[in-house]
């Protein structure tokens, strides 16, 4: 081939490849275009929008809390404050008659209930959470040995009845604890309550108010015990909670009388693990 057929072909192949180019180009574009007109998004414009388009208006998304595993004794309302909690309800006898008292005194509690009792009375757990009172998980069956039980056990007792105990209260309400029957924690049935979102709860006074030992006992287990720390024990299921009603009413009446708030116990700080009784709670 001559010199000059050699130019004119590479001329040719050039215009040829200039002109493909072009085509691509405007394909390109057509394809774009059509995309966006028909509603969908290229791969790195979904990506960019994976977040809720009302987000920024919501702005910084918050952390969830960490729930310490540590057992909680302390108050949110400070070292001289009191935490009431009550165990083993709902009862539709005497959980309307501690509501009262607890009403009286304008005092908040914990109420730690059964999972199969919530579900039984699911409009005395929303009374609870109406009144401003806060959950607590306290297992599905009240197993005091449940410590000896595999792991698997322990989930099911602890989870199924928190689902119980939310369902009963409707409205978005969360169970904020997990207090083990009997004081029966483990390692594990601690880590399954704050992976939960349940800060694992002891107590200082028990007021042995579960064997029925009269009222005055009662009482008198409160002021002699109080110095142990500020979470007191009290039940509202579990049979005839006749003198727990009168003893709590003198107990809240003495703690007005010696100027000591009461309030919640910690969810969130840092405790470490911390004595639990070992009787029946």
């Amino acid at each position: 081939m001559g010199f000059l057929a050699r130019v004119n072909e590479k001329g040719i192949r050039a215009r040829a490849a200039v002109a493909a180019s072009a085509v691509a180009v405007a394909a390109t574009i057509w394809g774009v275009a059509t995309l966006v007109e028909s509603g969908h998004e290229t791969a790195d414009q979904n990506v960019s929008r994976q977040r809720d388009p009302d987000d920024a208006a919501r702005g910084p998304q918050q952390q969830p809390e960490r729930i310490p595993e540590g057992i909680a004794h302390a108050s949110e309302s400070g070292g001289n404050a009191v935490n009431i909690t009550i165990d083993d309800g709902p009862d539709p006898r005497w959980t309307p008659k501690v509501l009262d008292v607890l009403e009286k005194y304008d005092v908040k509690a914990t109420f730690c209930m059964i999972g199969p009792q919530a579900k039984a009375h699911p409009g005395l757990v929303k009374k609870v959470v109406a009144a401003g009172h806060r959950l607590c998980d306290h297992t599905m069956d009240h197993d005091t040995a449940m410590d000896k039980k595999p792991v698997a056990y322990q989930e099911q007792q602890i989870l199924d009845a928190k689902r119980l105990i939310e369902e009963a209260a409707g409205g978005g309400a969360k169970v904020e604890y997990y207090r083990a029957p009997g004081g029966a924690f483990t390692p594990d049935s601690r880590r399954l309550a704050a992976a939960n979102g349940m800060r694992p709860l002891g107590w200082n006074v028990d007021t042995k108010d579960f064997g029925k030992p009269g009222s005055p006992a009662i009482v008198d287990a409160v002021k002699r015990e109080i110095g142990n720390g500020p979470t007191v024990l009290f039940h509202d299921g579990g049979g005839n909670r006749a003198q727990t009603v009168e003893a709590l009413d003198q107990v809240l009446a003495w703690l007005k009388e010696q100027g000591r708030p009461t309030g919640f116990p910690v969810r969130t700080d840092p405790e470490t693990v911390d004595r639990t009784s070992p009787d029946a709670g």
